[in-house]
Order: structure tokens, then sequence, then C-alpha cells
């Protein structure tokens, strides 16, 4: 699996808890006696299909993604019925129309409709099957448009030439239809990845104004540095800005709508990993591959009507090299080095956004990632992690630090806060891994090892230690 062992978490409905497993089976148990109800094959993991995301319920289905895009596994968006396990739909990052569940005329990109052949017309031959593209990361649900929201992750291999064209529809936000699967709306952030800046990460759904309009707007932070906020009810792009300065893959997205690239990144060549046909170590990429965010969630409140980021601070060497595809072994074919921005130490801020804008309100340096995810609270308050194993609550409004708590070890999990005979609790589970703590939880010494991320992260076996442990808190005053 990559990278590391790793769960997001169950879901309930109906008397059921829902588990996607590491064998990419999802598993539906009694709740109160533990006793299977049904299980679903959703994937081979002698392919490298694995399960590593949480299950979301939609009505009268569970949906669920599938990991692997480090393998070559052809990537979907599956859901399933809640009351016997039976498919009900299954919809492809890559391939042909009927396999992807798009309409050729109805579903649209930038307002536009996608046209036929969208995704194949973009791979070089039978690319596609192994293509990646993978949904291992958050689904949201909008009840009123009855649509589903996620992202789609990096083609397979990571070397570029491997796989000439844009590689629709990997990196690609989509929305669909929550009963049948089909795409209403696509935008793919990062046509021809490069450099692994997966596009998975949470889809925020949220009224936002943007210059003097409110919009039903989505707002996406994504690997590759671009913080976008979209309208909902059609794709239409309304901000694309970069959420960290030190981003200098790209120049910007280009928002000019009658500009032959409008939506996509304009990409400085320097940083390209494929130079004149061939393949190229392209140094001092920000950020690195791990993007300036990762999985860790983002938060937002709708007091400060800000967005709050827990982000990485890191930049990359990168090498490709050719590699051939074996069913169920690693198709990654690239080598990586991480560091800090060149001058600097923190390889984290923890920042506050506006969405509308396009800005960053405040930022916090921390000396490693933020690999944690956000809990904004109506008391004005928001807490994170860090990877030292730090619990900390900022001042919602100007970041100031207003308390903090060394846990047992590096924090990866997301805070939660909850109700309980009338009293406020706020919790975290402490415990280093994923792929910034790989080094640490694997216990691996090679730079190289982990992509790039042990030699990066090296520093973090001064400050914590491997553990796993719920720390829960009793807010005073309730």
């Amino acid at each position: 699996m990559c990278c590391d062992t790793v769960n997001r978490g169950l879901s309930y409905a109906d008397g059921k808890l829902f588990l996607n497993q590491a064998d990419a089976t999802l598993v539906a148990l009694d709740a109160k006696t533990g006793k299977v109800v049904w299980q679903a094959t959703n994937g081979d993991p002698k392919k490298g299909e694995t399960g590593t995301s949480a299950p979301l319920i939609v009505k009268d289905k569970v949906l669920v993604g599938i990991s692997g895009g480090e393998f070559g596994v052809p990537c979907r968006l599956t859901a399933y019925n809640v009351s016997d396990g039976k498919l009900a739909w299954k919809a492809y990052s890559s391939g042909p129309d009927n396999q992807i569940l798009v309409d050729p005329q109805k579903t649209t990109e930038l307002g536009k409709p996608v046209g036929a052949d969208s995704s194949l017309k973009t791979w070089q031959g039978d690319q596609w099957k192994i293509g990646g593209g993978c949904t291992w990361g958050w689904i949201s649900y909008d009840p009123q448009l009855n649509l589903v929201y996620y992202g789609s992750g990096n083609p397979s291999t990571w070397n570029p030439k491997q796989r000439p064209g844009d590689n629709k529809w990997s990196m690609t936000i989509w929305a669909r239809d929550a009963d049948t699967g089909m795409a209403k709306w696509v935008y793919q952030m990062t046509p021809h990845d490069e450099w692994d800046f997966d596009g998975v990460n949470e889809m925020i759904l949220a009224d936002v104004d943007v210059g003097g309009t409110t919009h039903k707007a989505l707002v996406h932070f994504d690997r590759n540095g671009f913080a976008y906020t979209l309208d909902r009810t059609n794709g239409a792009l309304l901000v694309a800005e970069k959420y960290d300065p030190k981003v200098n893959w790209a120049t910007k997205v280009d928002m000019d709508k009658n500009s032959k690239t409008y939506g996509r990144p304009l990409v400085v060549s320097q940083y390209s990993t494929e130079q004149n046909g061939e393949d190229h170590n392209s140094k001092g990429v920000c950020p690195a591959a791990l993007g300036s965010k990762d999985e860790q969630p983002a938060a937002y409140s709708p007091v400060t009507k800000l967005f709050y980021v827990p982000t990485n601070h890191v930049c990359m060497d990168y090498e490709p090299f050719k590699v051939s595809y074996v069913a169920g072994q690693p198709y990654v074919g690239a080598t990586l080095s991480m560091y800090p921005p060149p001058g600097e130490k923190n390889m984290g801020n923890f920042i506050a956004w506006d969405a509308g804008k396009g800005k960053i309100v405040w930022s916090v340096p921390e000396q490693f990632s933020v690999w944690s995810g956000a809990l904004a609270t109506a008391g004005g308050v928001v807490f994170y992690g860090t990877l030292e194993g730090y619990l900390k609550a900022v001042d919602a409004k100007t970041g100031k630090e207003l308390y903090k708590f060394k846990t047992p070890s590096g924090i990866i999990g997301n805070v939660t806060t909850y109700e309980h005979r009338g009293k406020q609790y706020v919790a975290i589970l402490s415990g280093v891994g994923g792929w910034a703590g790989i080094g640490l939880a694997a216990g691996l010494t090679d730079p190289q090892a982990g992509l790039g991320a042990v030699g990066g992260y090296a520093g973090l076996r001064d400050y914590t230690s491997l553990g796993g442990q719920l720390t829960v808190f009793a807010l005073p005053g309730n």
C-alpha cells in the first residue's frame, strides 16, 4: 500500500457500520453485535487495489473509492445499496464514456460540453487501462442539488514521458448525480501531471462571496498548491490562487475566459520533469509531491467566513525514469528528494484563507508539515495537531496561540469535538505515520525511501516517537 498502512474511518447508517478494508472489501457490520451483514468485493489486492478511504452514506447508497495509483490501478468511485450491498453504479476516472459515466453533450467542463471520448483522446493507446486517477480521498454531498463531489488522483506512472497527453480525467474534480453516478461537470486541475500532485483532497461546500455575489461554492485546496473556488451548481471557476507563496511550478491558473488555456495552470518550463522529450531531473520544485496540502482536511467557519488549512511547506527534486507495468507491483517511475524551501527551516504553515478573494489572512509557521485535520468552532477557536505531537488551539481571527498540549506521538488524525451530557469535549488520536511519518513508522533510514519523505522528515525522530493514544479534553465553563 502507498503510503503506509492507513484507514480514514467508518460510516454509519440503518444500524450498520461500514468499513472499507485494506484488501478492498467493503463490509457492513451490525453496529450492536459486530456480525457481518454483507460484504462486497470492491477491488483486487493482487493487482494493487486497496481500500484506505472512508465510505460515505448518501440516501440509500454507500459510496466508496479505491486506492492504488502507484500500482497502475484503473480507479473509480462505486456505489452499493446500503440494505444488501448490491452494486448500484460504478464510475471510472478514465476510459470510454460509458465507463466513466459522462454524457458527451450534457457533462461540461468550464461551461462547455466535454464531447465524445473526452478521456480516450488524451491517452496514448491503452495506457488509460492502467492510468490511475484513484479516489482515495473524501466525498461530499449536496442534498439540494443531489450531487456528490470528489477528486481523482495522479495518473500512473509518475513518469510523464510514458503517458503523453492530458490524461483525463485524472487530477479532476467530479460532480456526479448521487442516484445514477452520471457526471454533471468536471474540472481538471493539473493536466498531464508531472509531479504527483494528487487531486483527491476534500471538497468543502459553503456559501462564498466572490466579487459581491454569493455562490453555492465548492472550495478545494489541491496538492498542486492552488486553492480553487468553483460554483458547485455548474462547475464555473471563480477563484484559483496559490495558498503557499513558494509554489513555483506554475505562474498562475489562466482565468481569461477568451484564452485557449483558460482554466489551465501556466507551467514554468524550468520545473517540468520532461525536457525536449526526455526524462529530466527537475530541481527545486515547489511544492513537493506531498503537495502544499495532502489529505489532512481543512475546515470552514461560517462565523469568520474563513477556511483553516493545515499545509506543507516543502520542495523537492524529482527525477523520472522508465518503468514497466507488472500487475500488483509498484508502478511509480520517479526518485524524489524533499526539503524545506531554500533559505527557510519550517516545513509547514497553518493558515486562514479567504476563498472569495484567494488570499492568506494569517499564517502560523510550524517546524514540520501540519499533517492533522483542522477543527473550527463557533466559539472562535480553531484546533490542529502537529507532527511533533502538539494539539494546538488558536484564535480564529488572528491565529494567536491560545493553548497547546504535548501528546505522546505525532498527530496525523483529525481533531474532533462532541457533546456528552451537556459538556463539550475535544478529542485527538495521536500516532505518527502516513507519508510524512513513514520513516519513523516503518523504521526506514534511506533518505530516498518513502518516495523521498524519509530524508525530508529525518529530524522528526528527535521530537516524537511511535504510539497510538486517544487524548480527550473537557472544555471549561459548560
